[in-house]
């Protein structure tokens, strides 16, 4: 069973920058996509990045320009940097791996944009 183990978050005022990463217990292959989603009050989860090998990364449209999704396998780590960030962007941010038809997710980190 993959653990996976996240740091990172805070409070950052609007337009500031914020570093997530999370790291598995396991090696995961790096055909296997890890990824990003996020949950707001009240909001469905959903998904904000996504990398896999040998394809472009996929972004949610919101974050696109201002969000970089990355992953150092050699680390079992995956990254995002958040730039720019807006009062929308405030979440709940949750690692995933989807491995044999398995989510295994993160413990979740709180960012929080302020106006």
């Amino acid at each position: 069973q993959v653990q996976l183990v996240q740091s990172g978050g805070g409070l950052v005022p609007a337009g500031g920058s914020l570093t997530l990463s999370c790291t598995a217990s396991e090696t995961i292959f790096s055909s296997i996509p890890m990824g990003w989603y996020r949950q707001a009050p009240g909001k469905q989860r959903e998904l904000v990045a996504r990398i896999r090998s040998g394809r472009d990364p996929d972004y949610m449209d919101s974050v696109m320009g201002r969000f970089t999704i990355s992953r150092d396998n050699a680390r079992k780590t995956v990254y995002l940097q958040m730039n720019r960030l807006k009062p929308e962007d405030t979440a709940v941010y949750y690692c995933n791996v989807r491995s044999s038809e398995i989510d295994y997710w993160g413990q979740g980190a709180q960012v929080t944009v302020s106006s």
